[in-house]
């Protein structure tokens, strides 16, 4: 897993920034939520389960 490139965070965060309303400042919010997002597609992609899922299951 390689992680999504600056280049895909970046639009992601902008198309989030449009869908808000175009709001002033707080851009790395932006950034970080694309960032989030994009790490868990991947992850379901590649058949990984979501942080937390895991963590109490029966063994």
């Amino acid at each position: 897993m390689s992680g999504p490139t600056e280049q895909e965070i970046r639009t992601k965060a902008y198309q989030l920034w449009k869908e808000a309303g175009e709001p002033a400042g707080n851009m790395d919010t932006f950034w970080y939520q694309a960032e989030k997002e994009l790490l868990l597609k991947e992850r379901s992609e590649l058949g990984d389960p979501p942080p937390g899922l895991t963590d109490n299951l029966p063994i």
